[in-house]
């Protein structure tokens, strides 16, 4: 990145140096260094291999739009635009919208949890723009859709269909990292932010304060 930005997810969630939420993160700096070293090993990597940054950071787009997270969703546009693919990014919002949905949904194999399968949308990537995105990183979306809102519908062959678009195995698994990584840091920036627009941490009460510290200790935060 042109800017250096030395914590990702204090970035995003607006923590300002010296704040309580900074303090209560810095309790646990390990947790803390080890998420702003997986964005970098994820987006930011020295040896990047087959999954090119333009693919590492409009999956990130698309996934942030899709649990409708504006502010995350514009950071990884942003980075998109850096390389000259406005057009791409036109289209990746234009897919957000087409993709939105409720989840979680789909279907579990046959037995007690079936009780509470659920319909609904299976996306796919519109005509007019898999030519734009091209059948990899369409093939992306669609699977990143899948991971969203019904993972219970994973499957050998949807993994297939990776492979099928050009995505080999070792692409799959750095695609599968991303996706685990943005889960985990859409939800932990989702959470700061809410804390951050609550009363004064200072205040709060003991039990609360060991609440979010425990989040802390877990690598949550």
């Amino acid at each position: 990145m042109s800017t250096i930005i030395s914590d990702v997810i204090d970035h995003l969630a607006g923590i300002r140096p010296g704040s309580s939420l900074d303090r209560l993160r810095d309790q646990r700096p390990q947790a803390r260094e080890n998420a702003q070293k997986s964005y970098l090993a994820l987006f930011e990597p020295e040896f990047p291999g087959d999954v090119t940054a333009v693919e590492r950071y409009a999956v990130a787009t698309f996934v942030a739009g899709l649990h409708r997270q504006s502010h995350v969703a514009g950071f990884y546009a942003a980075s998109l635009d850096r390389f000259e693919h406005s057009r791409l990014t036109d289209v990746i919002h234009a897919e957000i919208n087409r993709g939105s949905a409720k989840g979680p949904y789909g279907r579990y194999p046959q037995g007690p949890l079936t009780i509470e399968d659920k319909e609904g949308l299976v996306y796919q990537v519109s005509a007019d723009n898999r030519e734009s995105l091209g059948s990899r990183l369409a093939a992306a979306l669609e699977h990143a859709h899948l991971l969203v809102f019904h993972p219970r519908d994973a499957s050998p062959a949807a993994l297939q269909k990776l492979l099928d678009a050009g995505w080999s195995t070792t692409d799959i698994v750095t695609l599968s990292q991303l996706m685990s990584f943005l889960s985990f840091q859409i939800r932990v920036v989702a959470g700061l932010r809410a804390f951050a627009g609550a009363p004064a941490i200072e205040s709060a009460d003991p039990e609360f304060t060991q609440i979010f510290t425990g989040a802390l200790a877990t690598g949550a935060v």
